[in-house]
């Protein structure tokens, strides 16, 4: 479930408030007040057995005396009876309700009443244990906040309530307002991810600001944040860096807490801006009240403090943003109407006894300036004139490049606290965003830009695919002998071999069973050799002396094993050694050790790491982590995170290594999560890179404790089990699968072949091409939500039909679209291919597909009613017909 029946939140016509009180102090009246000082528009209602009055409210002892159902339920009562309630808000047709009661999710029978009175209704609850929520626009403040929300166009989603009310008093001073505030509480029902998609389609929402303790549902979430996040910023605090944050999160939340860096690999790949601090948050809210995106990061900064000006400039360090370089015609320009001693350059230093003109007259020839990005205007307090004066001069200046044209962001700031105060309210009258300090002013800036990066990666990332050619039986044939053998733990030689089965790279390795029969296991190996001990018990062997290096015959590869044996004896009696794996030594000099591995996260699953390897993996702590799956840009991207990708890419004498192979092997990596759901750890360190490539020189692979059907992945790998041949009623073969991110190109040349009538038809606006970011849309797809279907001629013939199938957020609804090349039609092709995009959706369990087509469309209008479809005039526009088909939930739906 997700948005379903939460609309009341932000919209609701009518409040019923169960618990309410007149009794001053309590939990009940201080939520009462605040409805009413905000002077709600709806009708209230008061449930307690108590008589209640107070005016603008109408008391009843209980909810069977209503009448009507409220749309919105608040509840403050004691936890015990929150169940009862919600039960008789669902008889009496509630759909949602805010539980502030604290005390439910310590008590698991209690919460799961709660949960089970609510699911016949599809009644959704947020909470418990929550402060509440506010919704400025529909004039609601529903919880015990000291401080109300403005209306503005912020929404702010936490899981802590005491937050809330810091952010609240922190954005009051300012001016900042808000679309909506929820405290989310402990997410018995309606998580982050819900919340995300509600104001990810509000409009009068225009970012997201996010303070997260845990996750829920890390899929959800991530299908809600890249969403989300391609339409607006969405920026996030993520609570618990620390171990020992960690776990206060999770004691206080009641949500798995996970890895801190885990969560920034998450919100990076989901198209999240990410703070550490709540002063970084405000500055990022800050200029996100004011700016959506800014395209580039030349800054050009005003200032009648040099000084000043020199701190913002060190402050670009380590944002994406950079100093804008001034044109010749600008500097000459500023020469007219700046004196002789100024700047010359950018820092625009406009001097110290600047009155308020010289502000005005230096804006203009900056901001029309085409290498300058945004502006940032400084005033230290000088006796020239007042603060409020120079923000006039600025917000005059701004209004008429506005006047022009110039839409280029502009900051403030104005340094001391009595300066800045004097003028807030000019420059927030004029959606100018104001800034305490040079640097909070730079840092915001850099929060614009990374949130316009952000949406840009989810549309214009590059994207490369590449077949791994894996033997994916063979793999699998591995690790179903070890599961036979009740083992988890793969031997290296085992590893190394599952490896091989998708194209990576092995040292040659064989195994023996003994010292004793060590000369004759090592077969054709060539010295020196390599001897490691294979034992169940033993995952780090070097840390217990079983690996020896450099062994020069035979006889020392047997020896270095005896003695193995007897070290290890020593250390770990009980350990099960089975034998030994052999190999002769890798001698590549200009080779650079790596580590390629998969891990698990509790909250978001399957995981891959990259990064320098080693024995010193740990004390380097060179790594980054991405969630599966990637392409094989995405492979590039990870390695270029790292530290070692400067040596990677060669220095002074030493040659770059083959970065593809690299690539290859993180590649091969991710499609064995996919493959390989069983494989719950996988080492490979070291993986030797240099300029001829990679190989694995040891690999180790943990099995899951029992076999899994398909590995828990927070974001969903393509669905090639779909991919397929067809054929038409008329005998025409073609092939048909899932779109992949670098289908594009290849999208863009087959729409040049579509009619424009049928361009019409499919985009429902005339056109002559199809843009970048309607192809982005088709080919970068949450496979979670959206799927587009490619049709080919066969044998790897060109694209010649195109169906795209697109689902709410709650997966009960979906629309389809499809357009066949003009050449292509009268082939029966747009026929089949609808079938199995219908069968998709019903293997989905989507309930009911859409198809939005114009009036006069007559082929699609007949070939859909033919389908099953029925017929709807479009109730806003009469020009367009809705074609509906409802899918009969099969029998394992209804079990669930």
């Amino acid at each position: 479930m997700s948005v379903r029946n939460l609309q009341a939140l932000l919209h609701p016509g009518s409040l019923a408030l169960v618990g309410g009180s007149a009794r001053p102090g309590s939990l009940g009246s201080l939520v009462l007040t605040n409805i009413l000082e905000e002077e709600f528009a709806g009708r209230i209602t008061v449930v307690n057995p108590h008589p209640v009055d107070v005016r603008g409210t109408q008391w009843v002892a209980s909810l069977d005396a209503l009448q009507t159902p409220p749309d919105l339920a608040v509840v403050v009562a004691p936890a015990i009876a929150v169940p009862a309630i919600i039960a008789d808000l669902g008889k009496l047709g509630t759909r949602c309700a805010v539980v502030l009661s604290a005390g439910i999710t310590r008590d698991p029978r209690l919460r799961q009443a709660m949960l089970d009175a609510a699911r016949p209704h599809l009644l959704r609850i947020v909470g418990p244990n929550c402060l509440g929520i506010m919704a400025p626009h529909a004039r609601l403040n529903a919880t015990f906040a000291r401080t109300r929300a403005r209306p503005g166009r912020l929404a702010l989603i936490s899981q802590s309530g005491a937050l809330v009310t810091a952010v609240l008093d922190w954005a009051d001073a300012r001016g900042i307002g808000f679309s909506g505030v929820v405290s989310a509480g402990d997410m018995a029902d309606v998580d982050v991810g819900d919340l995300i998609d509600l104001f990810a389609v509000d409009p009068q929402t225009d970012a997201i600001l996010l303070y997260l303790e845990g996750i829920t549902d890390a899929a959800k979430f991530m299908s809600a944040a890249r969403a989300a996040a391609l339409n607006k910023p969405v920026i996030a605090i993520k609570a618990g860096r620390s171990a020992a944050a960690a776990a206060a999160a999770l004691s206080h939340s009641g949500a798995l807490a996970g890895s801190y860096e885990v969560y920034r690999a998450a919100f990076d790949r989901a198209g999240i801006v990410t703070v550490d601090t709540l002063s970084e948050l405000f500055d990022a809210a800050e200029i996100l009240s004011c700016y959506r995106h800014c395209p580039r990061g030349r800054l050009a900064i005003v200032t009648n403090g040099g000084g000043a000006g020199i701190l913002a400039v060190d402050a670009l360090r380590g944002t994406r943003a950079e100093l804008a370089s001034l044109s010749a015609a600008t500097i000459a320009e500023l020469d007219t109407c700046l004196p002789t001693g100024w700047s010359q350059a950018d820092p625009v230093d406009i001097i110290g006894d600047a009155p308020p003109s010289r502000f005005h007259d230096a804006i203009g020839p900056v901001l029309r300036d085409d290498g300058v990005d945004a502006l940032l205007v400084m005033n230290c307090p000088t006796a020239m004139a007042t603060a409020e004066s120079f923000a006039a001069a600025v917000t005059d200046a701004v209004a008429a490049a506005r006047a022009e044209g110039i839409a280029k962001p502009v900051l403030g700031c104005w340094l001391g606290d009595s300066n800045r105060s004097a003028a807030r309210a000019t420059l927030k009258n004029a959606t100018i965003p104001l800034f305490a300090t040079p640097q909070e002013a730079v840092r915001g800036f850099g929060y614009l830009l990374d949130a316009t990066r952000a949406r840009s990666m989810l549309h214009d990332a590059p994207a490369r695919q590449r077949e791994t050619g894996a033997d994916i039986g063979k793999a699998k044939a591995i690790l179903a002998d070890v599961r036979r053998a009740h083992r988890r733990l793969l031997t290296e030689i085992e590893a190394k071999d599952v490896l091989a089965a998708y194209g990576i790279a092995v040292a040659p390795t064989c195994f023996a069973a003994s010292p004793e029969v060590m000369n004759d296991a090592i077969g054709n190996l060539r010295p020196p050799y390599a001897v490691k001990v294979i034992s169940p018990d033993i995952s780090h062997k070097s840390d217990v002396g079983g690996v020896a290096l450099g062994l020069t015959s035979r006889k020392a590869a047997a020896g270095a094993a005896c003695a193995m044996e007897t070290r290890i004896r020593s250390k770990m009696p009980e350990a099960r050694i089975l034998g030994y794996a052999v190999a002769t030594m890798i001698d590549r000099p200009h080779s650079h050790e790596l580590i390629v591995g998969i891990a698990t996260d509790p909250v978001f699953g399957r995981l891959l790491v990259f990064g320098a390897g080693g024995t010193a993996v740990e004390i380097l702590a060179d790594k980054v982590l991405a969630l599966p799956p990637l392409d094989n840009a995405q492979a590039h991207a990870m390695i270029a995170a790292t530290r070692i990708s400067k040596l990677l890419a060669g220095y002074r004498n030493e040659p770059a290594a083959k970065l593809d192979a690299i690539a290859a092997t993180i590649d091969s990596l991710s499609a064995m999560v996919v493959d390989l759901p069983d494989i719950a750890e996988l080492d490979i360190n070291p993986l030797l890179a240099d300029p001829d490539g990679v190989v694995a020189l040891d690999a180790r692979i943990v099995l899951t404790e029992a076999p899994l059907a398909t590995a828990p992945l927070a974001i969903r790998p393509p669905p090639l089990a779909w991919s397929t041949n067809l054929v038409t009623r008329s005998g025409f073969a073609f092939h048909v699968r899932p779109v992949r991110s670098d289908d594009e190109p290849q999208l863009a040349q087959f729409f040049t072949r579509v009619s424009p009538e049928d361009l019409r038809f499919r985009f429902l606006s005339g056109m002559n091409r199809v843009d970048h970011e309607r192809l982005a849309a088709m080919v970068r797809v949450d496979y979670r939500r959206t799927i587009s279907f490619l049709a080919f001629e066969p044998g790897d013939g060109p694209l010649i039909a195109a169906a795209m199938l697109a689902a709410d957020p709650d997966r009960t609804r979906a629309e389809v679209a499809l357009v066949t090349r003009a050449d292509m039609k009268g082939r029966g092709i747009s026929w089949s291919l609808f079938e199995h995009v219908l069968r998709y959706a019903d293997a989905e369990r989507i309930g009911t597909v859409e198809a939005l087509e114009f009036a006069d469309h007559d082929a699609a209008l007949r070939m859909e009613r033919e389908m099953g479809f029925t017929c709807h005039t479009d109730p806003d526009d009469p020009t367009l017909r809705i074609l509906r088909r409802t899918f009969e939930p099969t029998t394992e739906m209804v079990a669930s």
